[in-house]
């Protein structure tokens, strides 16, 4: 990607040569949000750990490459957002940074408007990439981990089973499959590379390797370690 090569060309003559800016658009998991707890009146708060997300992973392998380099990160994630939101505030939380490259990641909020959410998302992520690039930043569409297939036994809260039971059902139903299988398509019709992490969700799922001990919060936040997996595929596709 042109981006690894402006990142070195920084690195190599920091006076001649522009600063370099990533910038990351997506919902909790972008944000790093990890385990949730309920707060007083049935509400929800979650623990925010920005320096343990991806994004922030994945700079650090940037900078282990071009430690000279003057790399700045935008952080666009948002507890709870979906693509539609992330389409509405893309000029004030992106584009005004007139980023160089872009990762975007949706699918697991938007999963919850069902089937016929779909065509609103993938709507959405057409608008976002395609707006992206006029701007004159490349873009990379992330795919996101798969949610709980099971309740955990960790899980204590009876809110938090019923979430549980709720999300395993999305998961047992397929309907998060089909929002990514359309997402995918979405990027390809607009010539925007795919980093297809949720598929090595998948792929450790079916080997017997249970995921849902991977989630922070036994529900949809991967825990910090696992945010590595993020990282290093796409810096992967950075390199290409």
């Amino acid at each position: 990607m042109e981006f690894l090569q402006k990142l070195s060309a920084n690195h190599n003559d920091k006076y001649g040569r522009p600063p370099v800016t990533i910038a990351f658009l997506g919902d909790s998991v972008t944000q790093g949000c990890f385990e949730v707890y309920e707060t007083g009146g049935g509400g929800l708060d979650t623990v925010y750990e920005p320096e343990n997300n991806y994004a922030a992973k994945t700079a650090s392998i940037l900078r282990q490459l071009c430690p000279g380099a003057q790399l700045n990160v935008i952080a666009a994630g948002i507890s709870g957002d979906s693509a539609p939101n992330g389409n509405n505030r893309l000029d004030r939380d992106v584009l005004p940074f007139r980023p160089d490259l872009t990762v975007v990641c949706y699918g697991l909020n938007d999963s919850g408007g069902g089937m016929a959410g779909i065509e609103r998302y993938t709507a959405a992520l057409e608008s976002i990439f395609t707006r992206l690039k006029e701007a004159g930043s490349e873009v990379i569409f992330m795919t996101p981990n798969t949610m709980n297939f099971n309740t955990s036994c960790h899980i204590q809260s009876d809110l938090f089973k019923r979430l549980a039971v709720q999300f395993a059902k999305v998961m047992e139903d397929g309907i998060l499959d089909a929002y990514i299988d359309a997402a995918k398509a979405t990027a390809e019709k607009c010539g925007v590379p795919v980093v297809d992490c949720y598929s090595k969700w998948k792929a450790m799922e079916a080997a017997g390797i249970n995921t849902t001990e991977l989630l922070s919060n036994k529900l949809n936040h991967p825990t910090r370690d696992m945010h590595w997996l993020f990282a290093w595929m796409l810096v992967q596709q950075i390199i290409g």
